[in-house]
């Protein structure tokens, strides 16, 4: 039963990374000295839907890993 855990949690770690690396950002080497330029705006379409998976898989590997720890004991 651990195992099954552990391998879903990696998994969802996998596929939390490239949800993460999937996201675009237009804050660059700029923005830390200062010279930030961002426009604020809304998420749309894809966008959007990437923010919310990303939020959705983060909760899920917290609990998946809340229940690996109560599992080793």
């Amino acid at each position: 039963m651990e195992t099954i855990f552990f391998v879903a949690q990696m998994i969802v770690a996998l596929v939390l990374s490239g949800l993460i690396l999937m996201q675009t950002q237009n804050s660059g080497a700029g923005s830390m000295f200062g010279n930030d330029t961002t426009v604020y705006r809304t998420k749309r379409g894809l966008e959007k839907t990437l923010y919310q998976a990303t939020i959705i898989l983060s909760a899920v590997f917290f609990l998946l890993a809340l229940v690996s720890v109560r599992l080793a004991g």
